[in-house]
């Protein structure tokens, strides 16, 4: 017999129940993220409502308790994230509540995400298991002593809308999944660089506001030097700004580049799976694109 997940909990002496998280007002969201310490502004908020879906806890007068999300890429693959309640409530249940309606709206597909020390053990519990560290690099980006070239016989164009396909086409064989939507959404606001070779894009690199500033990511490329050449630019153009990027790579050329233009490790977080293989991109071969930067923690 099937079993059927609640559509409330209760917690303490209230209870609290599963709502759509479009029905939530967007500061409370907000606030959420924000009692968490999570730099997430609004508008961060509102672009992972317009790709994914969620549902929130929320009580008998309205106060929004916690926060689930997910993002669903092709048929069989998904992304968690935007798990938030206080530790309070993970105690009593809270989360592992809301990743069972996770679960439920998810079934028949593989699940990635990336946890903070904090919720691991939880996610632990429910059967997903640590993959790679994510090391979250930020700070004010400095003009690093040599600005890179493109290589001879390579391009570097500023994307537009019209490059979607392409971006979409390398970053389905880099990521392991197709996430046309999702890239569609982030070339409306994001500034692009594709490297091509004979009219065929062969890296690019996003960035766009995002937090305490801005954010590059997704970067998608073969080999560490194509990789920089595409960040590059977005590196000069924020400097002495606040500039983020979230990486699996623990070294190499482009950790280096990443770290001499200013962006230290500020944290970590750890990659689980549920099904499905991760694609490492410190296993990277040179002639495979591989992801080099996350478009975020949540969408991965």
């Amino acid at each position: 017999m099937k079993r059927r997940i609640s559509n409330s909990i209760t917690i303490d002496a209230f209870e609290a129940r599963a709502v759509e998280i479009d029905t939530v007002e967007l500061e409370q969201l907000h606030a959420l993220s924000i009692g968490v310490a999570w730099p997430h502004r609004a508008e961060d908020w509102q672009f992972l409502r317009d790709v994914g879906h969620g549902i929130v806890a929320h009580d008998e007068i309205g106060r929004v308790l916690g926060s689930a999300m997910w993002f669903p890429y092709g048929s069989d693959f998904a992304t968690v994230g935007m798990v938030i309640t206080s530790p309070r409530l993970q105690a009593l249940g809270t989360a592992q509540w809301l990743m069972k309606r996770v679960f439920s709206e998810c079934k028949g597909r593989n699940l990635r995400l990336n946890s903070t020390r904090a919720a691991r053990k939880l996610y632990l519990s429910l059967g997903f298991r640590p993959e790679r560290t994510v090391f979250q690099c930020q700070a004010e980006a400095q003009r690093s002593d040599e600005m890179p070239r493109p290589p001879e016989g390579a391009e570097l164009r500023r994307l537009d809308q019209g490059d979607l396909a392409a971006v979409a086409e390398l970053d389905a064989q880099g990521y392991g999944a197709s996430r046309v939507e999702l890239l569609n959404a982030l070339l409306q606001q994001s500034v692009g660089f594709g490297l091509y070779r004979h009219g065929r894009m062969e890296a690019y690199a996003l960035c766009r506001p995002f937090g305490r500033g801005h954010v590059i990511g997704p970067v998608v490329a073969s080999n560490d030097k194509d990789a920089i050449v595409v960040i590059a630019p977005h590196m000069t153009a924020h400097e002495g700004e606040f500039l983020r990027l979230d990486t699996h790579l623990a070294d190499g050329e482009f950790s280096s580049f990443v770290a001499r233009s200013g962006l230290a490790v500020f944290d970590t977080v750890t990659t689980m799976s549920l099904g499905g293989d991760f694609r490492d991109p410190n296993e990277r071969s040179g002639n495979m694109p591989v992801t080099y930067a996350l478009a975020s923690q949540a969408l991965g």
